[in-house]
């Protein structure tokens, strides 16, 4: 079987096209022509012999082999990147102080910490995952470089990447049945023979909580009574009482685990989304500081496109 060497200067195409929903953004991105970039999406079809995008209205589509050859392609990127970096950055040495929200903590925190101590081994990296308003209050007070935080737009920050906005959901246990009460407040009055739902029981994080807050905010709007169940100071302890079945939560769909299962957008009061943004320090950080930062935006930017993909597939436009 003849072996075939894929180009990186075209996955690198290839995916930013993807992330940026657009290839003619990623040609702008990229410094290249629409027709160069066309011609490159052309040249991997031919060598892998398969369709890697399709027609999805007036945009193009993945198909089930670009998919594949996605998360190839953001290996084998990273991979390259990484040997890049260790070989011209050897030198990089010092300190840099991470702080990352609960949600990406557990399984975007290893990526990033792994890829960086690889390149750059002499560098001692202080990463801490915590609460929204704990990160917050870190940056301001320069107890941080960086801080990966939720960002609901009320405040502007003056050193901030905004990365992206995702969907709020609500969330149920995966294997608990939920009794949902109606999306309308009662038309008639409820007499004692006819008492009215039961009140919805939320988990939630301990005040403050964008989160919290949303859910509560949804829920009277919509005339729909609610109890506090549960209240955690932590992630894994929200995660806990949901799968146990203890009540409903609002996230994101980042590092949602197995034991809890995203509701349908109609089965509660829509949301609205929250911003992610990158909070660093300083304007113009040091080289070490600014080295992380490039990592965990090219780390989070699959996890963000995941989470806020609808199915099923995304419209990539050329």
């Amino acid at each position: 079987m003849r072996k075939i060497t894929l180009e990186l200067d075209v996955l690198r195409t290839f995916v930013a096209g993807v992330e940026l929903g657009s290839f003619a953004r990623a040609a702008d991105r990229l410094g290249r022509s629409t027709s160069a970039v066309s011609a490159q999406l052309k040249k991997i079809e031919q060598q892998l012999e398969t369709p890697v995008l399709r027609k999805a209205g007036r945009g193009m589509a993945l198909t089930p082999a670009g998919e594949t050859l996605l998360a190839y392609a953001r290996r084998l990127l990273a991979l390259n990147d990484e040997a890049v970096t260790a070989l011209r950055g050897a030198t990089l040495a010092g300190s840099v102080r991470l702080g990352m929200q609960q949600d990406f903590g557990e399984h975007l925190l290893t990526d990033v910490l792994g890829r960086f101590a690889r390149a750059h081994p002499q560098v001692c990296i202080d990463a801490r995952v915590a609460r929204n308003v704990q990160l917050l209050e870190q940056i301001t007070a320069g107890q941080l470089d960086l801080a990966l935080a939720w960002d609901n737009g009320g405040v502007t920050w003056p050193h901030a990447a905004v990365l992206g906005r995702l969907p709020l959901r609500w969330l149920a246990a995966a294997s608990e049945p939920l009794l949902l009460p109606q999306t309308q407040p009662q038309t008639q009055p409820q007499t004692q023979t006819q008492p009215g739902p039961a009140p919805l029981p939320l988990v939630v994080l301990d005040a403050p909580c964008l989160m919290r807050a949303a859910a509560i905010d949804a829920l009277d709007r919509a005339g729909i009574a609610w109890r506090i169940a549960f209240t955690s100071t932590s992630l894994s302890g929200v995660w806990a009482a949901v799968a146990a079945g203890l009540g409903v939560t609002v996230r994101t769909a980042v590092g949602v685990p197995a034991t809890v299962r995203l509701l349908p957008p109609s089965a509660l009061p829509p949301l609205p989304t929250i911003g992610i943004t990158l909070l660093q320090a300083e304007a113009q950080p040091a080289p070490v500081t600014q080295r992380l930062r490039d990592i965990v935006l090219e780390a989070v930017a699959p996890t963000l496109a995941a989470a806020g993909s609808v199915t099923p597939a995304r419209d990539l436009t050329a």
